[in-house]
């Protein structure tokens, strides 16, 4: 089955302007037909009641029946000059005193008579071609005696007829002129309009992953469309940022797994070029072990960020103090700061709801970040405070701060990207493989929380934020 092929906007703007100008046109064309058949009415209902009138007041001044047969060639000298006027006269007793030669009253109108739709317009049609507009009314004579006589007066509007014929003709062509023409001018300004889409469409298409660096024109777009090509463009922006960050995450991917995989490679390539002692083959192997369980962790720690990433990962709900296990951490990191030298000190508490061995897997992979890059003698600062969010809800506040070399000011946007290290100087000889800032970040969002690093003067400063509940403030060293 053929898709349904839908219309251009071109063609849409064309067929509504043809659409809306044949409306204007017929609606238009008919209030002026209207009005003409008004004024035609007009002018001859003002003739007819003049008429009427007139023979009224012949007939009021019948008082004998000598003066009721004059009126025959009365109604023959008040008709010169009339053309297309016809007139019939019934007297009292019933017989026509006067009719023109051509005065084909139907019954129907002469019916009407002792009716209010008396002396309102009729109109009749005589063989086809010739059409009347006549009233009727009753005229009193000047003997009181007498019923009154009946008078029918009408005129011929074939002309008007014939005029207004013409008229709708020419009102019809008008309207199929004005809509051929009303369509072919909206096709070309609708062309015209859209020019700029289409030169977006041409853009567009020049976009791919080698040129993510193309941009639509907004200058060249009316102000209708700046604001589509602006968010188009942000979009871009966008796409090209992450299209670099997975780049470079590919890159640093591959770097990091190429190491252990080579570490193995060599030393079992080594340890196969000749035969070697079970001793000499368990060392191959613990060393082995080792670089199994970094790749090991690697892809845990991946696969956890994807899960994350993915809203796979559901922390759970247990209402716990924050304080409880920034001092459990402190126990585990203690051995390793005081080998080099370095104090530890927790400020604050606080209550929270969430996954205890998450968030302790965050502040855990603050901790171990912090001790990696402080000098000996240096100290660590964990602070816990509650502050009062733009929602005026209470949130847990943990500073993470470290004495040490400051990180520069461009990489603090990209410190909790994967992989992503400041510099080789920066770089160390452990198992770390650029992911525990990444994860820390995962789990926080998981908790409707976040985080972000800044410098002070001679120190590095990690800020996370949690919903948190209630807070009791202590200082430990």
């Amino acid at each position: 089955m053929r898709p349904v092929r839908r219309k251009s906007l071109t063609f849409r703007l064309t067929v509504l302007f043809a659409a809306a100008s044949t409306v204007v046109l017929l609606v238009l064309g008919l209030i002026v037909a209207e009005s003409v058949e008004h004024h035609f009415e007009e002018q001859d209902m003002e003739a007819l009641t003049g008429k009427l009138e007139l023979i009224r007041h012949a007939l009021a001044k019948v008082h004998s029946s000598k003066d009721l047969a004059a009126i025959p060639q009365q109604m023959d000298d008040s008709l010169i000059g009339h053309h297309g006027l016809v007139v019939a006269v019934k007297g009292p007793d019933g017989r026509t005193l006067f009719a023109t030669e051509d005065a084909p009253f139907p019954q129907r109108l002469l019916d009407r008579v002792k009716t209010p739709e008396a002396e309102r317009p009729y109109v009749w049609q005589v063989d086809d071609q010739l059409s009347f507009r006549g009233i009727v009314a009753e005229a009193p004579t000047g003997v009181q005696a007498w019923p009154p006589a009946v008078v029918a007066v009408a005129t011929d509007i074939s002309h008007h007829r014939s005029f207004m014929d013409s008229f709708m003709k020419t009102l019809w062509l008008v309207v199929i002129g004005g809509t051929l023409a009303t369509g072919l001018l909206g096709w070309f300004a609708a062309r015209r309009g859209l020019a700029p889409l289409r030169e977006m469409k041409r853009r567009a298409t020049e976009v791919s992953a080698q040129r993510l660096d193309q941009r639509l024109p907004v200058d060249a777009v009316p102000v209708e469309l700046a604001e589509l090509a602006e968010s188009l463009n942000d979009m871009l922006a966008r796409l090209e940022e992450s299209f670099k960050r997975l780049s470079d995450f590919s890159s640093d991917l591959a770097h990091e797994l190429r190491t252990p995989v080579s570490n193995l490679m060599t030393q079992t390539q080594v340890a196969l070029s000749k035969t070697r002692s079970s001793t000499e083959y368990r060392e191959v192997l613990e060393s082995n072990c080792e670089e199994f369980e970094r790749l090991s962790r690697m892809i845990s720690d991946m696969l956890f960020l994807a899960k994350s990433e993915n809203g796979l990962i559901v922390p759970g709900q247990e209402s716990f103090d924050l304080a409880d296990e920034v001092t459990a951490l402190f126990d585990f990191y203690g051995a390793l700061a005081e080998e080099n030298g370095v104090t530890l000190r927790l400020e604050g508490s606080g209550l929270v709801t969430g996954d205890r061995l998450m968030l302790r897997r965050a502040i855990g992979n603050l901790l171990s970040n912090a001790l990696r890059y402080t000098p000996v003698g240096g100290r660590i600062v964990v602070t816990v405070s509650v502050v009062r969010d733009s929602a005026d809800a209470d949130t847990i506040h943990l500073a993470v701060e470290n004495t040490g070399e400051p990180i520069p000011p461009e990489h603090l946007s990209r410190l909790f990207d994967r992989f992503y290290r400041v510099d080789a100087s920066r770089r160390h000889s452990g198992d770390g493989a650029g992911l525990g800032l990444a994860i820390t970040r995962s789990i926080l969002r998981s908790h409707g929380g976040d985080i972000e690093g800044r410098t002070g003067e001679g120190s590095n400063i990690f800020e996370m934020w949690i919903p948190t509940l209630i807070v009791t403030p202590r200082s430990t060293d």
